[in-house]
């Protein structure tokens, strides 16, 4: 049973994005923790202050979790799924210490959550936050763009830098969801010249070993800024998912000293799922 973690700010945004994954996940039997993070700022000068004599629990506490409780209900009105259970979750933590703590706690496979970059209106559990829950949190999560109606992902791309591998646990992983939910696998592999690189030929050997019966195409890319790249490949292919490979001992040095994964998540054009090595 797939354990999966459905982070909401109560927002048209998140909601969407949850109702992308009970989409994708029709068929499996599934553990949705629905995690609401309630931030400090937003109850010390209202719901404190303006309560009066009620507790803190009734000021805070209950007032979230009836807001959880009710978003279950309507989440099991809409999709009628006897394969899927419900549990809310709420925290007054940061967001990723929150995430990390149900990750444990309850052996999370999945995270989702929306995005809408950072130019929304109003952050306050998502947006720009996003990059912090992809550095911080080490689990496959899935980040759905603001307004995206759910398409099953039958085409997905691949993006690879230097640093990327394919004979990995992160593309093993990817692998999985591929072959379960997807028709075509595009891969891109960006090189900084015209040079045959060891990267290359790797790349053939681990295509020929690792992808069986599924659908691929392979592409060499010279000397082009990934996000460039993710952005013209996704508007002139039938791409309906991004994938990204995440190394944990150079993910800051490789992703956020530069600006590819930034800009690729603000700029999302469909959902992003993103693996961790």
């Amino acid at each position: 049973m797939k354990q999966i973690l459905l982070l909401t700010d109560f927002s048209e945004n998140s909601i969407n994005a949850i109702h992308y994954a009970l989409n994708l996940f029709k068929e499996d039997n599934c553990n949705f923790y629905v995690l609401h993070v309630e931030s400090s700022k937003s109850y010390l000068s209202d719901d404190l202050v303006m309560g009066g004599g009620q507790s803190i629990y009734d000021s805070i506490v209950k007032k979230s979790k009836n807001r959880l409780l009710e978003l279950i209900e309507n989440l099991k009105s809409k999709f009628h799924n006897p394969k899927f259970t419900f549990q809310e979750v709420i925290d007054f933590d940061g967001l990723t210490q929150a995430i990390n703590q149900v990750k444990t706690s309850k052996h999370i496979d999945l995270i989702v959550m929306g995005s809408n970059g950072v130019t929304g209106a109003k952050e306050i559990v998502f947006g720009s936050n996003t990059i912090n829950v992809i550095r911080n949190v080490y689990c496959p999560t899935l980040i759905v763009p603001e307004g995206f109606s759910y398409i099953k992902p039958l085409e997905v791309l691949l993006p690879l830098d230097l640093d990327d591998t394919l004979n990995s646990n992160a593309f093993s992983e990817l692998l999985k969801f591929t072959e379960r939910f997807s028709d075509k696998l595009h891969l891109l592999r960006m090189i900084p010249s015209d040079e045959v690189s060891q990267e290359l030929e790797n790349d053939a050997e681990y295509i020929s070993t690792f992808i069986k019966g599924l659908d691929y195409a392979y592409h060499v890319i010279e000397e082009v800024p990934m996000d460039y790249t993710v952005s013209c490949y996704t508007q002139t292919h039938p791409i309906t998912l991004t994938a990204l490979l995440v190394q944990k001992e150079r993910f800051i040095d490789r992703f956020f000293t530069s600006s590819s994964t930034s800009k690729i998540s603000n700029k999302l054009r469909v959902p992003l799922l993103v693996f961790h090595s």
